[in-house]
């Protein structure tokens, strides 16, 4: 059983969908990842649920969550936005609230035998823990590089 995660860039192009569509496919049915772990911050996340969602109603086998760097505020969410595919990793409740993005992303990365990016400039979060990841040897590909 392998693990993957992701980091990418708040703003990504809708047409990165059916690469990220491909990719996961091939780590699914030819690297045997069965665990998949996003976050929840902008257009690259938000893609990525939305093809976990897909894949997991076709391939019964796989598992995603979206790990949140903190609870949700009850009152700033809309009551037909849905949690039934989030979790809160244990002891996130011990970061600082300024560093709860890091210490989550952290926490990913230390789950994670594949990493899938969308990363087309070298600074910000995203970028950084991409670099990371090469750094701790994981298998990481660049979406924006084909």
């Amino acid at each position: 059983m392998s693990t993957c995660t992701f980091f990418g860039h708040r703003d990504c192009p809708s047409t990165i969908k059916p690469k990220l569509r491909k990719v996961l496919v091939n780590l699914i049915e030819h690297c045997g990842v069965t665990e998949f772990y996003v976050g929840r911050q902008g257009a690259f996340d938000a893609q990525v649920r939305t093809v976990l969602r897909e894949l997991s109603a076709e391939y019964s086998r796989i598992h995603y969550a979206v790990v949140l760097e903190r609870l949700p505020d009850k009152q700033l969410c809309p009551e037909e936005e849905v949690f039934s595919d989030t979790m809160l990793p244990e002891g996130m409740e011990l970061a600082p609230p300024r560093y709860a993005i890091s210490w989550r992303n952290d926490w990913l990365l230390k789950q994670a035998d594949y990493v899938v990016t969308y990363i087309t400039h070298s600074w910000g979060g995203a970028a950084q823990f991409a670099a990371k990841a090469v750094r701790q040897k994981k298998t990481v590909i660049n979406l924006a590089d084909f």
